[in-house]
């Protein structure tokens, strides 16, 4: 199987538009303010080498380098570009493509030569769309995806079973797809550092410290394994949500239960058109100066507008009290059909 990711993909639909932008520094983020609150949503090769990533607050990597041109968000560009994408490999011969993100996905082949079909789908990709992408190439979906880090900027490069511990043995555990910070902060804490470690542990030893369920997943990170089936069955939301950063910071009670009423009509566009009801409601906090915890709650299956708004304030009573909000978010998760697609990351023995 195949992972195609775009290079810098959102900077690279910005250069698309504004050729002169080729080769410096792109920042893209909020409204392109950095004197307003936001983050950034991508930089280009030219701004990460200053230290700028996702998620960073626009102020400091507008501080980090300051002579980035900082754009806004134009989340239809990148649809539409994504879309064309994604028609491109569809196209591609007896591909079975698996969409992961607007800017990836997996293709299941069939070819004595793979590193010759991931260059014929990049060249179809960049005489398509005129963007450029790498492409990993595995007998495991984290292996492919894993593969695809190795070959950026658009190239190509392979991780089976037979170089699995070759290529990332004496990485760090946080290298791996799926391991973040905080998880190999936990596996270090066990002795386990490296993916030759986590390959070799014996899954029952991780339960304990991980549960039934991901310790023995974490041991199959560890070793590459995992689907090795491409599923095109179209992914179907599980929830919708919407986020909002102030400007400045909410103090008062009767200004949060505002917001959240704003956001939980916003979502609530989203879900209608879904036709499911809803079942469980998020409300992400982020504290000023960068704090940020999440409250959840089920509820019962609901189509009902002023149910769902009046949960949503309900989980407000959580927020604790004389702390500046900076940020609120409100996710509604909404009941699945019978025909979807089963798992929440290619990882986890599902899709």
């Amino acid at each position: 199987m195949l992972h195609v990711d775009l290079d810098q993909f959102i900077a690279a639909v910005e250069v698309l538009r504004r050729p002169e932008l080729a080769g410096k520094p792109i920042i893209v983020g909020g409204r392109g303010d950095p004197t307003e609150r936001a983050v950034v949503s991508t930089a280009s090769y030219e701004a990460r080498a200053f230290g700028v990533g996702s998620g960073m607050p626009l102020r400091i990597a507008a501080r980090k380098v300051p002579d980035a041109v900082i754009l806004p968000v134009d989340h239809e560009a990148y649809l539409a570009a994504s879309d064309a994408v994604m028609a491109t490999l569809r196209a591609q011969p007896g591909a079975t493509v698996q969409v992961l993100g607007w800017d990836e996905a997996f293709l299941g082949i069939q070819t004595e030569n793979p590193e010759s079909y991931a260059r014929q789908v990049q060249a179809a990709v960049l005489e398509r769309t005129h963007l450029h992408c790498s492409v990993g190439i595995g007998d495991t979906m984290v292996r492919a995806k894993v593969a695809t880090g190795f070959g950026k900027p658009a190239g190509v490069f392979r991780l089976t079973a037979g170089n699995w511990l070759d290529v990332m043995g004496s990485r760090p555990t946080r290298d791996l797809w799926g391991v973040g910070t905080k998880v190999s902060g936990r596996l270090a804490k066990l002795g386990i550092n490296t993916v030759a470690e986590l390959a070799g542990t014996d899954p029952p030893d991780l339960v304990p410290e991980f549960g039934p369920r991901m310790g023995p997943w974490y041991a199959e990170l560890g070793r590459g394994d995992g689907a090795s089936m491409v599923d095109d069955t179209p992914w179907v939301a599980r929830g919708h949500s919407r986020e909002t950063t102030f400007q400045r910071d909410l103090t008062e009670p009767a200004q949060v239960d505002d917001a959240i009423r704003e956001l939980a009509a916003r979502v609530l566009q989203d879900v209608v058109a879904e036709g499911r009801p809803v079942v469980g409601l998020t409300l992400k906090v982020r504290y000023a100066p960068f704090f940020t915890k999440t409250y959840a709650r089920k509820i019962p299956e609901t189509f009902e507008r002023k149910e769902v708004i009046a949960r949503a304030l309900d989980l407000t009573a959580r927020i604790e009290p004389a702390r500046p909000i900076r940020l609120l978010g409100l996710r509604a998760e909404m009941s699945m059909p019978d025909d979807a697609r089963k798992g929440h990351t290619p990882t986890r023995g599902g899709w």
